[in-house]
């Protein structure tokens, strides 16, 4: 019976004891902390071990070899960046030291987060959630209720017709409910401003809104979407606990819905249908177009389909 090869045992641990000291002494490493350096540099050793090197050997490709290997791990960009700083201090010491001359973890570069994609509704569940507040004005008892419900239909309508950011969507001025705007005037971050479209759909439900409130006499207000209490303006956190009440009464998942979410499906919902991503950029109100490459995956998807659909060579 064949027996397992012992992995190598690390040598030169006897630098790391001495920098875990320094640490403790010079610069008051908490026990936590020098805890967490002796796990990170005893892993470290283990694997220049593994490929016949060491502390004293290392070079640039040992380093990279070791982030490569987290990263087929599985190990998050975070962790792996972690663990380099963790391997960069102790080679700053060993070269402070003189135990080597050089430092080769100095031209190794952080692994890059990966963006994490936005999290995207469907347009079947957009509609859902149009649907469902739609049906809360059609049936609310008492005209309180029906003011409620189509104040929360009007802000949906609005902000998927829009993709405005929630604090720009909540302190949209009273003028916005002119029945002939077709365009918004947005003053974003940075004081910066836009012109969005409003589609049909989202004019007849501020109008609606709009009417309703009137006819329940509530006070006046520079804003287009005030509170029903006594703060003026309509706050975020409660338009996103409305939006979230709202998707359990779709059957949508609440912790896959809010404010932000919504926006994110405008804009990915446009690049599934054709528009252009300076466009969707510009509407989004977005600086840089990089902000706006987090979308990229929808853009990526419809060329796919798009190839697979006309060219000649993919129904060969």
């Amino acid at each position: 019976m064949a027996t397992r090869e012992a992995a190598p045992r690390p040598t030169g641990l006897h630098h790391l004891e001495a920098f875990l000291e320094m640490m403790s002494a010079e610069r008051g490493a908490s026990p936590n902390t020098l805890a967490a350096y002796r796990r990170d540099i005893e892993e470290y050793a283990g694997f220049l071990a593994s490929k016949g090197s060491d502390f004293e050997k290392a070079g640039a490709a040992e380093v990279r070899g070791y982030l490569s290997e987290l990263d087929a791990r599985g190990f998050a960009a975070s962790s792996a960046a972690r663990r380099l700083s963790a391997v960069r201090q102790f080679h700053r010491f060993l070269f402070s030291e003189g135990v080597r001359s050089d430092d080769p973890s100095g031209i190794v570069s952080a692994p890059k987060r990966r963006q994490p994609l936005p999290h995207i509704l469907s347009e079947a569940e957009v509609d859902r959630l149009l649907a469902t507040a739609e049906a809360r004005v059609g049936t609310a008892d008492s005209l309180p209720a029906m003011l409620r419900s189509a104040r929360l239909a009007a802000l949906l309508e609005t902000l998927y017709a829009s993709g405005l950011r929630v604090s720009e969507l909540v302190t949209l001025p009273a003028s916005a409910a002119r029945p002939e705007l077709r365009m918004l005037l947005v003053r974003g971050k940075g004081s910066k401003e836009r012109v969005v479209p409003l589609t049909e759909r989202a004019r007849d439900a501020i109008a609606r809104y709009v009417t309703l409130r009137r006819e329940a006499e509530g006070p006046a207000s520079p804003f287009l979407f005030p509170s029903f209490g006594e703060t003026g303006t309509l706050t975020r956190q409660a338009f996103a606990r409305d939006l979230k009440e709202l998707a359990a009464a779709a059957g949508i998942a609440p912790s896959r819905v809010s404010p932000h979410v919504l926006r994110h499906a405008f804009a990915s919902h446009l690049l599934q249908n054709g528009a252009d991503l300076r466009v969707v950029q510009q509407l989004l109100g977005h600086a840089d177009i990089s902000t706006t490459q987090i979308y990229t995956h929808v853009l990526e998807e419809r060329l796919k389909a798009l190839v697979a659909e006309h060219h000649p060579l993919a129904k060969a």
